[in-house]
């Protein structure tokens, strides 16, 4: 199938933060886009700013009379949709062509330099700092999250260079065709996929079989390539960190090169790793050193990782997807860094009965370590129930006197209530749109 002969593209799950960004592509490479979604969010009226068709009822005489032509028409999915759903069963029952959006990013990569992300955390702020550093090389970015100096999850450049996020989930990366990739870790995820971690690990080691040119891995990854790490021997080692004015000040060692006095806006010696990998992906590209430090300099982060909602004296609001231990332990690192004598109250909605069920003692131990807790009801997303898995038997396990369960609506009144100056809102369900209503609201009572 060549991409340049398809007429009309439509989306089933438009909305969905990979799906919106090939839309966006799409729309500007010439295309004619529509899709459905379940929820109308900011990221859907973004699109039908665009003048993209998008409507939220699933029934087949919503999809436009113009994409109803086989020949013309390319159908690209989300695997998050449900088994029964009228349209994409329509389509499929019809003899669409019809890919997932790993497939079209596959179709894409093949025919650029692809410079590719992978990793179980650490993916979408790397692939920003990396889009944002390949810009002036006119890299096209497909990002996982909205990037705060493009306010969009494309960058859009030209046709010869690409910069992906490489997704383990259901395998999605195995679809690219890499030239440079990293892998920033394998933690234990998606075992409702994999089962079992050593299978995780091995499409990891398949990922690497793919890339032609570069392979970068964080130090201690048993995966071959170059490494990277802090206050390390590696092939690119970042060191002599300090923080100044809210800001990483940091020198790194590349194979052939010191440079020094790179600075970070982004808060987490976490995020000092996630920008380490992307100088080295853009340097083994070619990319001058002087152009990655002046691109780190400027680059201003990806919403919901770390973002500040509210910042006053007396109240701090901080919104974050994280929705694994290993990234919930990243962020309360980042605030006692940021606030070592400040009370943090921690408000998270589990993401997934699953990974709820598979990770729930690793919860338990980092959610212990704010010093107040409120637990929302676990977010379904592609899931039926699990028995006897509830935000209640998580927040059993968790050792705080402060912690209690409580409802979203409830969360504004609890937030006013509470002793703690520091407030996150972590998980990677609808607290994301939650958090918006919850500013709005302290905002109109006085606290901005």
């Amino acid at each position: 199938m060549n991409l340049k002969n398809i007429h009309n593209v439509y989306f089933v799950g438009i909305g969905g933060i990979g799906m919106s960004a090939l839309a966006r592509y799409f729309k500007a490479n010439g295309k004619n886009i529509a899709g459905y979604d379940k929820t109308q969010t900011a990221i859907t009226n973004d699109l039908e700013a665009l003048r993209i068709a998008i409507h939220f009822e699933d029934a087949v005489a919503n999809i436009p009379k113009e994409f109803l032509s086989k020949e013309n028409t390319l159908v690209v999915y989300t695997p998050a949709i449900p088994k029964n759903h009228l349209e994409f069963n329509f389509l499929k029952d019809e003899g669409f062509i019809i890919l997932k959006r790993a497939e079209i990013l596959g179709k894409i990569t093949e025919n650029t330099f692809c410079l590719a992300v992978a990793g179980t955390h650490g993916k979408t702020t790397t692939s920003s700092i990396l889009g944002h550093i390949m810009q002036p090389s006119k890299a096209t970015s497909f990002l996982g999250g909205i990037a705060e100096n493009y306010n969009s999850n494309l960058i859009l450049g030209e046709d010869e260079i690409s910069v992906v996020e490489a997704d383990e989930f259901d395998r999605s990366f195995l679809q690219l065709s890499p030239n440079i990739a990293c892998i920033t870790s394998m933690d234990a995820d998606h075992l409702d996929i994999y089962g079992a971690h050593e299978e995780l690990i091995k499409s990891f080691n398949d990922f690497s079989g793919k890339v032609s040119n570069k392979m970068i891995v964080a130090k201690g990854l048993q995966i071959p390539g170059l490494t990277y790490a802090i206050d390390e021997d590696a092939d690119y080692k970042a060191f002599n960190l300090k923080i100044e004015k809210g800001k990483y000040i940091f020198d790194v060692k590349t194979p052939n090169d010191v440079v020094q006095d790179i600075e970070l806006s982004l808060p987490g010696k976490h995020n000092v790793m996630n920008a380490l990998v992307a100088l080295a992906m853009a340097n083994e590209y070619g990319v001058s050193l002087e152009i990655i430090k002046s691109q780190l300099s400027s680059f201003k982060g990806v919403q919901r990782r770390f973002s500040y909602k509210i910042n006053t004296e007396e109240l701090v609001l901080i919104d974050d997807y994280a929705h694994h231990p290993t990234e919930i332990k990243a962020v309360q690192d980042s605030i006692r860094e940021m606030y070592p004598d400040e009370k943090v109250l921690a408000i998270f909605q589990p993401h997934l009965f699953s990974r709820t069920k598979d990770f729930v003692d690793d919860f338990a131990v980092e959610l212990s370590k704010f010093d107040e807790l409120f637990l929302l009801d676990i977010y379904p997303a592609r899931e039926m129930p699990i028995e006897g898995v509830h935000s209640e038997w998580l927040l059993n396990k968790i050792e705080l006197k402060n912690k209690k369960l409580i409802s979203k609506e409830n969360v504004i009144k609890e937030i006013r209530k509470t002793p703690s100056k520091i407030v996150v809102m972590i998980g990677a369900g609808d607290i994301g749109v939650l958090i918006n209503d919850v500013v709005k609201e302290l905002k109109n009572k006085g606290i901005s």
